[in-house]
């Protein structure tokens, strides 16, 4: 099985938000925040079902795992959606990852 990508999950959205384009909201940067919102709410409900359940029963049993990776997936398509707003490439996020990295490694 390949890896999946950023830039395959981009393109997932991007495809996605030119479907439903008469429904949803623009992608822009006046609405970036809005998605940001959005992805904080997907993070509260993986957060709900970790704290309901706890880390190791919401891991190990197939159902809960189930649902703690949909939320998970919620998550990266309003991540996506953070990136088409502000028109921010793999490349570059690469690049920003790498420092930002190599900063944490070289902390303490």
């Amino acid at each position: 099985m390949s890896e999946f990508t950023i830039n395959e999950m981009i393109k997932m959205q991007r495809a996605l938000q030119d479907k439903y384009k008469d429904k949803w909201e623009p992608i822009c940067p006046e609405v970036g925040q809005n998605k940001l919102l959005w992805m904080v709410g997907e993070i509260g409900e993986v957060i709900d079902i970790v704290k309901k359940y706890g880390g190791l029963k919401a891991s190990q049993s197939e159902d809960l795992r189930k649902d703690l990776i949909e939320e998970l997936a919620d998550v990266l398509m309003y991540y996506n959606d953070v990136l088409l707003c502000y028109n921010i490439s793999s490349k570059e996020l690469k690049t920003a990852y790498v420092n930002k990295f190599e900063k944490n490694m070289n902390r303490w």
